[in-house]
């Protein structure tokens, strides 16, 4: 009979590509990894995995394989969430994966809300902006706060139920000296020197879109994701950075902050779980609280 930790190993390999990475993910040594493995292979007599350079990748038989265990392991969960819905009680445990730029408006109260609530709930909350989705379907977290830009397709994985949050504009933030706070015609900004994230990110991209839509390809004077970066550079009036507004302190002294009038560049903050037939009443709770969060945002 297939063991569905094994199943679940194999899984996680596939998609962190090595051994190693899988071991690292799961909390494990890579010699336990590669023993279970071994143990699986034994199971069903073939070879699942290959050497591929530096990585492994699927034979033929494990591609087969793990098609089925999706579908095992998907059914697995929701066992686990039918369980829970009969209980009826939200559990003791749960994780939850946010952007950076969410923690302080969002996630915080959130956080807060459901320790006042459910005072037996534990919520580990990993701050990444790194494939949140993909680690939402490895089950190595159970709620994710993520975002999506407007102008970009919805690329939610197979088996994974979003629900929009809010609509987060992107704020024009210059020195507090300087502007009057009246929206900010997207145009005006390609006089500006600008501190943009890489175009190679979601915002990076997004914010080159919708220049290119207003007749300019910006010219970025510094190059940064970190969102603390860019604000600190409008700060010392060395630069505009255009900023979520959620990633933003309205109390924060030295920076005066204005809207896009023409062109408003949008994400869309959403929480995402896997998608199952029956509620999980925890991870409902999770999802509740960031909605009431972003509500008071909106």
């Amino acid at each position: 009979m297939l063991d569905v930790r094994r199943l679940h190993m194999l899984k996680t390999v596939a998609a962190r590509g090595s051994i190693a990475a899988a071991a690292q993910s799961l909390g494990l040594t890579a010699g336990a990894v590669s023993q279970q493995l071994s143990a699986l292979r034994h199971d069903v007599g073939v070879d699942l995995l290959r050497p591929d350079g530096r990585t492994v990748a699927l034979t033929e038989a494990g591609r087969v394989l793990l098609e089925h265990a999706d579908r095992i392991l998907a059914a697995v969960d929701e066992a686990e969430s039918a369980l829970a819905a009969v209980k009826g009680t939200v559990g003791a445990t749960a994780t939850l994966a946010a952007l950076p730029s969410t923690v302080a408006r969002i996630v915080a109260p959130a956080l807060t809300a459901l320790g006042s609530d459910h005072p037996q709930l534990a919520v580990t909350c990993l701050v990444t902006d790194q494939a949140q989705l993909r680690e939402l379907t490895l089950g190595t977290v159970d709620v994710v706060l993520g975002q999506r830009y407007h102008h970009l397709p919805d690329t939610a994985p197979r088996g994974v139920e979003v629900a929009p949050l809010l609509d987060d504009p992107l704020a024009v933030v210059t020195a507090a000296g300087r502007g009057d706070g009246r929206p900010v015609a997207l145009r005006e900004l390609a006089t500006h020197s600008l501190a943009l994230p890489p175009p190679t990110t979601e915002c990076g991209q997004a914010v080159l879109h919708a220049c290119q839509q207003a007749g300019f390809t910006p010219a970025a004077r510094y190059v940064t994701a970190d969102i603390a970066a860019q604000l600190t550079l409008a700060r010392a009036g060395l630069a505009t950075a255009l900023v979520p507004r959620t990633a933003i302190d309205p109390a924060a002294p030295g920076i005066r902050t204005a809207p896009i009038g023409d062109r408003p560049i949008l994400r869309l903050l959403f929480a995402a779980t896997r998608r199952t037939e029956t509620a999980n009443p925890t991870h409902t709770a999770v999802v509740a609280a960031l909605r009431a969060a972003a509500r008071s945002e909106s």
